[in-house]
């Protein structure tokens, strides 16, 4: 048996451009390729289809049946290969689709899922789905397209894209405060009530600055919920290490106080985290523009 298959799309076109502008020539101008080029395309297209489609004479050419049979395909053919890449264009413009986002609890609470409900009031052909965890979920293995996470990027094989500025802080109620005393030196917290976010009772606390201090923390009380311990320090229940985007507020409206201000303790910028930069669809370029420029807008703790 014989095989037809046409494997040519440049065949195609050529033979189309023939048939329109009436001679080879003509085509080989229109396509700005050399004649040659035209009529070797033409000639692969008829092998590869068994018969003749066009007769050519000094003067002029014409169809021939199965030309004409054949040409009217064609032209459907190409009009749908131009309508999919004209489709394809869009999308590369559009934003679209289903973005797939994770983001931790608090923050995604608090501060990403009203900027998502925004995003998408711009772009009502957007679909999001959200997955709140403080846990580092692996985006490649989750089908997720873009992670919202505090902290220096670990994976070098991820692109991080800065989003906004962030520090941790302790932070604990004033009627807390007030029955415990407040702590003067970061080895003061080992006798303090402190609040672990974590699986482990014990952990560590690291300060910075002028003098770098490491303080062994037994915890009062654990929670693998980063919004669950800001609720225990607004609850009087002990001193807790968060970050601004979550107590800031709470903090200038005195429900919170800082505690050990003079010690810092290390930055963790707010980070945008995807796996490949090349290709990137519009929708999570989009969404990392827009999380950047409203962030900065609602960035307000320069002065804690």
């Amino acid at each position: 048996m014989t095989d037809t298959r046409i494997d040519s799309l440049p065949a195609l076109m050529a033979f189309s451009r023939v048939v329109a502008t009436g001679s080879l020539s003509a085509a080989a101008r229109e396509m700005d390729l050399p004649l040659s080029v035209i009529s070797k395309r033409l000639a692969h297209l008829e092998k590869s289809v068994g018969v003749r489609l066009i007769q050519r004479t000094t003067r002029r050419q014409t169809l021939t049946e199965e030309g004409a049979l054949f040409h009217a395909r064609v032209v459907r053919i190409l009009d749908e290969i131009e309508q999919a890449e004209a489709l394809l264009s869009q999308r590369r413009q559009e934003v679209s689709g289903l973005l797939r986002v994770t983001a931790p609890g608090q923050l995604g609470r608090q501060t990403i899922a009203p900027l998502i409900a925004d995003f998408q009031r711009l772009h009502p052909q957007l679909a999001v789905q959200l997955e709140l965890t403080d846990a580092v979920v692996d985006l490649v293995e989750g089908g997720l397209d873009l992670a919202v996470r505090f902290g220096s990027l670990a994976d070098s094989s991820l692109i991080a894209r800065p989003l906004a500025p962030n520090f941790r802080v302790l932070c604990a109620s004033p009627a807390y405060l007030k029955l415990h005393g407040t702590p003067k030196h970061p080895h003061d917290l080992m006798s303090h009530r402190c609040i672990l976010i974590g699986d482990q009772r014990r952990g560590e606390w690291r300060f910075e600055g002028d003098e770098s201090v490491a303080v062994r923390i037994d915890a009062a009380i654990v929670t693998n919920d980063g919004e669950a311990a800001h609720r225990l320090a607004l609850a009087d229940a002990g001193i807790a290490v968060k970050s601004i985007w979550d107590v800031g507020d709470d903090i200038l409206a005195g429900k919170l106080r800082r505690v050990l201000p003079q010690h810092s303790m290390s930055a963790a910028p707010l980070h945008a985290i995807y796996p490949h930069s090349q290709h990137l669809a519009p929708r999570v370029r989009a969404f990392v523009d827009y999380l950047r420029e409203r962030l900065a807008q609602a960035w307000r703790w320069d002065t804690l």
